[in-house]
């Protein structure tokens, strides 16, 4: 079973699978994209070099197409849109253009379609976008935010004991949280399927609609991303069932990663180099003074949808995440690998889809150890 269409697109060539994405019309649900550059992405060899190992610019120069998510688990992008981090790095050679998306399948289909060039995204649809082009598509280049993801409950649900019989919320079926919740449910002893059936229901929908259901008492809880989780507590007098946190190693796991077509890394090695190094100016800011931190990355948040987060919300939130360059590739690798035993995704090798050269070689240029991929 694939959930290529629920994340993004995956298995077989980029135009079968826009094609397949259009007749399911399930992209834009998902957590949160056919001309000649497309065919030409998904035709390349699997693998290939990295972006050191290739020729392309030699100074950063063109144009560089960058979406990411108005959302506070993509604060480190805003923070670098926002503050002119970005431009910045990229210099006057370089015209940025921005794209905002609010699902992860749209992001990858925008990718597939040679709308943008490189996006930020969160785990489970870059495994999918890799798998659907058959590793030819995309690759890993940096991390970016680790956790901010919970299981949110109702007053009277204590332990998973409780939950036999309830109505929990996702943000997409086949969606990072989702994945996480179903496999999560499974080792509790329950079982799930996609049509909302099992000992526990599970509804996938838009994570304002989640929130409205839980303070309107037609779902028992949710498994969100922040700030949504922190919403359902502040908004909704939700508690905290699960801090998906709890469950990795160290409280590590990627949440958000910067993601580039493979054929532009291979052709603009100089500009993806600059964008890195941008990225990590807005970690750093990100990691710095937080009121500071904030207050950017609200700005950026009300700039793209007109709405601001209330300060108490983004400063919950804030709490829950953690900002780094590392893409935790032990925790992508194990997502797959829950999605699988979920029957949510076919199995795939993931190797080749980290190309970390150029975030390796910054880090060492700033005197900071290296990353490791899988």
């Amino acid at each position: 079973m694939s959930i290529g269409f629920t994340d993004p697109p995956r298995s077989g060539p980029v135009t079968r699978c826009l094609t397949l994405l259009l007749a399911l019309g399930l992209v834009a649900a998902a957590c949160g994209d056919d001309d000649d550059s497309a065919a030409a992405r998904a035709s390349d060899e699997g693998g290939g070099e990295s972006a050191g190992d290739t020729g392309g610019d030699a100074e950063p120069s063109g144009s560089l197409r960058l979406g990411y998510f108005p959302n506070v688990t993509h604060a480190p992008a805003i923070i670098g849109v926002q503050d002119g981090l970005f431009e910045e790095a990229l210099g006057d050679g370089v015209e940025l253009e921005t794209t905002t998306f609010n699902a992860g399948g749209e992001a990858i289909e925008a990718l597939f379609s040679d709308a943008i060039d490189a996006t930020f995204v969160g785990p489970n649809p870059a495994i999918n976008g890799f798998s659907e082009s058959e590793g030819t598509a995309l690759r890993i280049v940096a991390g970016t935010t680790s956790g901010g993801a919970s299981l949110v409950v109702r007053d009277g649900i204590d332990s998973a004991d409780d939950l036999e019989g309830t109505t929990l919320a996702t943000p997409a079926l086949g969606n990072t949280q989702d994945v996480a919740l179903r496999a999560w449910l499974l080792e509790q002893g329950y079982e799930t399927d996609q049509a909302g059936g099992g000992d526990v229901s599970i509804t996938p929908q838009d994570n304002p609609d989640t929130l409205t259901a839980f303070q309107q008492g037609d779902i028992d809880g949710a498994w969100l991303p922040e700030p949504w989780a922190t919403r359902l507590i502040l908004e909704g007098e939700g508690q905290v069932l699960v801090d998906e946190a709890d469950l990795w190693p160290e409280g590590e796991f990627v949440t958000t990663h910067l993601i580039v077509a493979t054929e532009y890394l291979e052709e603009h090695p100089a500009n993806v180099r600059a964008l890195v190094d941008g990225l990590l100016e807005a970690i750093d800011v990100a990691n710095g003074d937080a009121a500071e931190a904030q207050t950017i990355t609200n700005d950026g948040i009300e700039a793209d949808t007109t709405n601001r987060l209330a300060d108490e919300t983004i400063a919950g939130a804030w709490e829950n995440l953690s900002f780094t360059s590392d893409p935790i590739a032990s925790s992508l690798e194990e997502s797959k690998d829950d999605a699988v035993e979920v029957e949510l995704l076919d199995d795939v090798d993931l190797g080749g889809i980290y190309d970390l050269a150029i975030l390796n070689e910054l880090l060492a240029e700033r005197g900071e150890a290296e990353v490791n991929d899988l």
